[in-house]
């Protein structure tokens, strides 16, 4: 699995060199995950599959919004709704010349997001145990969740409110159709909005949802 893993991360235009990192993170998440019910998966393999190359599947796309961005190396990036870290510390190990900001309620995961930013040594990630609705405003270029609430008129006000001028939302989803019916319910208030399928044909050809798309939502 790690060689295939190693494999993947290098069709995203991954350095190979952070393998240990992200083996070293699935095994956090797979030993904390009983206690902290913090991923649908059993096991470091599925881990790995499921939920790390899954949020690494929008660094291609990611990259090319960081690039449009004023002074890039100094991007700050707020993944809220983090639960066990994904996509945030993913993406915090592919750019490690990011500041990442993992938003999480939950007291317990937070624990568990503090000692998985110690024990993987990422000085690029901070942990803020706090609502999405009480996140400092106006403070981050990009937004990203994965695996969080609908996109409805709350959410998407809430939303808009972290991300600087000029910045992005970026939502991890699945299936095109249903992705078409929630954006259209909240139109008026989001102008302008793209869907970027994302390839995610690691997952292989089992039963596992395979469609992965990115909705980018600039600020406007």
């Amino acid at each position: 699995m790690i060689d295939f893993f190693a494999k993947t991360l290098s069709d995203f235009g991954i350095n190979q060199d952070t393998v240990p990192l992200f083996e070293k993170y699935a095994n956090e998440l797979n030993l904390f995950n009983s206690a902290y019910d913090l991923v649908g998966a059993d096991s470091v393999e599925d881990i790995l599959k499921k939920h790390i190359l899954d949020s690494l599947a929008a660094v291609t796309i990611l990259k090319q919004i960081f690039e449009k961005i004023e002074n890039p190396s100094l991007l700050r990036l707020a993944d809220v709704g983090s639960g066990g870290g994904l996509p945030g510390i993913p993406l915090a190990i592919a750019f490690p010349e990011i500041s990442v900001t993992l938003i999480e309620r939950m007291s317990k995961r937070c624990a568990f997001l503090e000692n998985s930013v110690l024990a993987l040594g990422l000085k690029n990630v901070k942990v803020l145990n706090i609502d999405v609705e009480k996140a400092p405003q106006k403070s981050f270029e990009v937004v990203v969740f994965r695996a969080f609430r609908p996109l409805d008129e709350k959410m998407i006000k809430t939303l808009k409110k972290l991300i600087t001028e000029n910045g992005y939302i970026a939502a991890y989803k699945a299936k095109k159709d249903k992705i078409i019916a929630e954006m259209s319910a909240i139109s008026e208030f989001i102008p302008s909005w793209s869907i970027k399928p994302l390839n995610v044909s690691f997952l292989g050809s089992g039963k596992e949802e395979r469609e992965r798309n990115l909705v980018i939502i600039p600020e406007i």
